[in-house]
């Protein structure tokens, strides 16, 4: 199960990325990348919050740090965004950086899963097997 949530946080880096806004080409600086991330974010860009907290859930290119992608997955999800949504799905569902609480983690997947987050719509029914909802 374990190998299944890595998989799930993995694609939904690689989708959070793959939205975002890129340059031409590849961008040399990556902490020049990292600051105009954490600038969008703090101004209130959903994917840019929703980018962050991914990026704290998994470690990539930020220090892990569970307590920081809830702040910002939170952030994200507030806004109606999906990979945040799922990322605190995720995040209640295995629990890192909140209490573990499936109800509550398939609450988020659900949500995600309703904007058609396909992989919110996997986890969300397997995740809802073991709760009464």
């Amino acid at each position: 199960m374990k190998a299944i949530y890595r998989a799930c946080v993995a694609l939904l880096l690689l989708s959070l990325c793959l939205a975002a806004p890129t340059a031409a080409g590849p961008r040399e600086d990556a902490a020049q990348d990292l600051k105009e991330v954490y600038k969008a974010a703090e101004i209130g860009d959903a994917k840019a919050q929703a980018l962050l907290g991914a990026m704290y859930a998994t470690g990539q290119g930020v220090p892990l740090d569970y307590a920081e992608s809830e702040k910002w997955s939170r952030k994200a999800a507030k806004q109606g965004e999906a990979g945040g949504q799922f990322m605190l799905g995720f995040m209640y569902d295995t629990g890192k950086g909140v209490p573990k609480d499936f109800a509550e983690a398939v609450k988020w997947y659900r949500k995600a899963a309703e904007q058609d987050y396909a992989t919110a719509h996997v986890i969300s029914e397997s995740c809802s097997t073991r709760v009464v909802v």
